[in-house]
C-alpha cells in the first residue's frame, strides 16, 4: 500500500501542476533554510553611502533608507514570513477542528449554541475578523499570528462540521454507537480519520491565504514590528519610496505572490492524490491485452443489437484489468433478454459499453458492435438518444435533484426531436401518464425527491419513452423496491415492449425475475457469458453448473423452510486475478484438471443453448424442479 501511495505521489508530481508546485515549494523551503545563514549579516548591514539607491549591478532592486540591499532582505525574510504563516495556519486549523468537533461531544443545547456562534463568525469577511482580533491581541508579531489563526478558525470549523455530518450517518458509525462507544472516542476513532484528507487539502490552501493575510497586516503596520521584518513590512517600506525607486516594492511583492502560488499549487497536487478533484492521468499499463477469441452465433436478420467478442479494460499501475472479456450475444427486435450473475460478473459494465457510457481511461473493443444495423461507434448522440433508452439502477441519483421531473424529460425531446419548450413539456406529461404516473400534469412540475422510489423508476422509464426506442436497457430496475412496486415496474416494461415494439435487455441479480419476464437469459460469470438459454425450460434445462447453482439458491413458495438455504461456496475471482482455465472451476463440484487448465468457449448445443463448460449437464426429459435443484446444489 505504501509503495502504491508513493507511486501516486510520483505520478502527481509529474503533472504540470505538480511539477510547478514541487519546484516552487522546494525553492521557498530552500530559501527559508539557507537565506538567513548565507546573507543574514549582509542584509542587516547598514551602509550610509548607499541610501536609497536605484537598481544597479550591485543591488538589483536598489537599497532602502538605511542603505540595505532590498533583494537580500527579501530573501532573508522568507524564513520569518513562511514560519509565521505556517504557525498561524497550524493554530487556526487546530482551533477549527476543535470548534467543529465540539458540537458532537457537548450537550445538544451547548452544541447548537456553538454552531450558531461559528455561523455568525463565518458571515464576516476574514480580513475584518483578522483586524478585529488584532485589536484584541495587540499590535505585533504574536498578536498578528493569533489574529490570523482565529480569523481562519470559523471557516475551518464549518468545514469540519459539514464533513462530520456527512460521516456521522454512515452505518459503521451507527454500529459503533450501538456497541457503546462514547462520543469522544467515536469522534476521534471513527469520524475524524475519515475526514482527514479533505482537511489536509484545505489546510494546505489556507497556508497560502495566511501568508497573504500576514503580509497585509504587516503592510498596515499592525503586524511585524521593527527590528524584525517580513515581506509585508518590506512591501510597505518599498511603497513609501515608490516615487524614488519603484523597483523597491517589486521584490517583496513578487515573493508574496510566488509563495502564495506555491502553497495553492501544493494544495491542488495534494487534492489530486487524496481523491479530491482527481483527474484520470496516463498510466503505464502497457499494451492493451489481446481479446480472447470467442465463438459467436450468427445474428438474426432482425437483430437490433449485435455484440461479438466485447472487451472492457481499465489501466492500472500493474497492467490492464479486464472485467468484461469476450462477451458475444445478440438481441432481436421486440425480444426480451435477461442478464444474470453475481455482483462483479460484468453485467452492468456490458450494458454501459453497449450504451457508450464507459468513460476514460476505460477502453472498449469488440469484433462487432452494432445497434440497429449500424456500427455503434458511428452512431451519433442524436440517433442513440431517440433509439436507445437506459433505465438506471438508482433513479434518485439519475435525476437532477435541482430540476423538475417534467423539464428533465422534456429536455430529451428538445435536444433530439427539435420540439419547442411547450411541445416537449406536453410530451413529457403524456409519457408520464403512459407509464402510469398519477396526476401526470401535476407530477411533472415536482422535483425528484417528491416522488416515491417506484414512481421515480416509472419516470425514468418515461424518459426512455420520450423518443421511439428500439432497445431499452434496464440495469437492476427493481433494486430496493418492495415486491408490489417491483411487479408494477416489470409489468410496465412488458407493456412498453408490447406498445413500442422495443427490445428489452434486463440486468438483474434476481434470476426468478428474469425467468418470468424474459424469453432468453444470459448467465455471466467473471466477465464472460457462460450460458445462453431460453427461460421456458427452467430450471431443468440449465446445463452450466453455475446456472444450476444460481437456480438452486432461488427461494419460492415451495422451498422447504426447515432446510438451510442453498448457497454457492466460495466467491467469484477478482477481475485482475482471473485464474487460468474455467473461472468457475474453484467453486464447481464437477471440475477436473482440464477445467483448471483450459478455458471452454461458448459453444452451441443441439437444443439451441450455448454453454461454456467442459462437463455440461445433460437434462433428461421430465426432470422435476426439486430434483434439478438438488443436483445443482450438489
Amino acid at each position: 500500500m505504501a509503495r502504491r501511495r508513493g507511486s501516486v505521489w510520483v505520478a502527481a508530481v509529474r503533472t504540470p501542476v505538480g511539477a510547478c508546485s514541487a519546484v516552487l515549494l522546494g525553492l521557498v523551503v530552500a530559501l527559508a533554510v539557507l537565506a538567513p545563514l548565507l546573507w543574514g549579516d549582509v542584509a542587516a548591514a547598514i551602509d550610509t553611502d548607499a541610501i536609497g539607491q536605484a537598481p544597479s549591478g550591485a543591488h538589483p532592486f536598489g537599497t532602502d533608507s538605511l542603505g540595505r540591499d532590498i533583494l537580500l532582505r527579501t530573501l532573508v525574510a522568507t524564513r520569518f514570513s513562511i514560519g509565521l504563516a505556517v504557525l498561524a495556519t497550524a493554530i487556526g486549523v487546530g482551533a477549527g477542528v476543535v470548534l467543529g468537533a465540539l458540537p458532537s461531544v457537548l450537550p445538544r443545547w451547548a452544541g447548537r449554541l456553538l454552531t450558531a456562534v461559528v455561523n455568525i463568525a463565518v458571515a464576516f469577511p476574514g480580513l475584518l475578523l483578522a483586524l478585529f482580533f488584532a485589536v484584541i491581541f495587540g499590535v505585533g508579531t504574536h498578536g498578528a499570528v493569533l489574529a490570523i489563526a482565529f480569523a481562519m478558525a470559523p471557516a475551518f470549523a464549518r468545514l469540519v462540521q459539514t464533513l462530520s455530518a456527512s460521516v456521522a450517518g454512515r452505518d459503521f458509525v451507527d454500529a459503533a454507537r450501538i456497541s457503546g462507544v462514547g462520543r469522544t472516542r467515536l469522534l476521534v476513532r471513527h469520524v475524524l480519520p475519515n475526514i482527514g484528507e479533505p482537511l489536509l487539502v484545505n489546510a494546505t490552501i489556507q497556508a497560502g491565504a495566511a501568508l497573504l493575510a500576514f503580509a497585509g497586516l504587516s503592510f498596515l503596520g499592525i503586524g511585524v514590528q521593527a527590528p524584525d521584518y517580513d515581506w509585508g513590512r518590506l512591501l510597505r517600506e518599498g511603497l513609501d519610496g515608490i516615487y524614488v525607486n519603484p523597483a523597491a516594492a517589486l521584490a517583496p511583492g513578487a515573493a508574496v505572490v510566488l509563495a502564495g502560488l506555491a502553497f495553492n499549487l501544493v494544495g491542488e497536487t495534494v487534492a489530486a492524490v487524496v481523491g479530491v478533484r482527481t483527474r484520470p492521468g496516463k498510466r503505464a499499463a502497457g499494451p492493451l491485452p489481446a481479446p480472447r477469441p470467442a465463438a459467436a452465433e450468427p445474428p438474426a436478420d432482425d437483430a437490433v443489437l449485435v455484440v461479438e467478442n466485447l472487451q472492457v479494460a481499465f489501466p492500472g499501475p500493474h497492467g490492464w484489468t479486464v472485467p468484461v472479456r469476450g462477451v458475444s450475444f445478440s438481441v432481436r427486435a421486440g425480444e426480451a433478454v435477461g442478464v444474470v450473475g453475481e455482483s462483479g460478473s460484468g453485467k452492468s459494465l456490458t450494458a454501459l459499453a453497449v450504451s457508450r457510457l464507459i468513460e476514460r481511461p476505460g477502453v472498449v473493443t469488440a469484433d462487432r458492435l452494432e445497434f440497429a444495423g449500424k456500427p455503434l461507434a458511428d452512431a451519433s448522440d442524436r440517433e442513440l438518444g431517440t433509439s436507445l433508452a437506459m433505465v438506471f439502477q438508482d433513479p434518485m441519483t439519475s435525476f437532477n435533484p435541482a430540476r423538475r421531473v417534467g423539464r428533465q424529460l422534456a429536455e430529451v425531446s428538445e435536444r433530439h426531436h427539435g420540439l419547442s419548450r411547450r411541445a416537449a413539456f406536453a410530451r413529457a406529461i403524456d409519457r408520464l401518464a403512459a407509464v402510469r404516473v398519477p396526476a401526470a400534469a401535476r407530477r411533472a412540475r415536482q422535483y425528484p425527491h417528491e416522488f416515491s422510489g417506484g414512481m421515480r423508476q416509472r419516470a425514468m422509464i418515461g424518459m426512455g419513452l420520450m423518443g421511439e426506442p428500439k432497445l431499452v436497457i434496464a440495469d437492476e430496475p427493481t433494486t430496493a423496491l418492495d415486491v408490489t412496486v417491483q411487479r408494477q415496474v416489470l409489468r410496465l416494461l412488458a407493456r412498453t415492449r408490447e406498445a413500442e415494439g422495443a427490445a428489452i435487455l434486463l440486468i438483474s441479480h434476481d434470476i426468478a425475475v428474469v425467468s418470468q419476464t424474459c424469453e432468453r437469459m444470459l448467465v455471466m460469470y467473471a466477465g464472460r457469458v457462460v450460458e445462453d438459454l431460453p427461460t421456458a425450460g427452467l430450471p431443468g434445462a440449465a446445463r452450466h453448473p453455475y446456472t444450476r447453482a444460481l437456480l438452486a439458491t432461488t427461494v419460492d413458495l415451495e422451498t422447504d423452510r426447515d432446510e438451510p438455504l442453498a448457497v454457492i461456496p466460495g466467491r467469484p475471482p477478482e477481475p485482475d486475478r482471473v485464474p487460468a482455465g474455467c473461472a468457475f472451476a474453484a467453486r464447481c463440484p464437477l471440475a477436473t484438471d482440464r477445467c483448471r487448465e483450459e478455458d471452454p468457449q461458448l459453444e452451441p448445443t443441439p437444443d439451441g443453448h450455448r454453454v461454456a463448460c467442459w462437463h455440461p449437464h445433460e437434462p433428461a426429459v421430465g426432470v422435476l424442479s426439486g430434483q434439478s435443484r438438488e443436483e445443482g446444489a450438489a
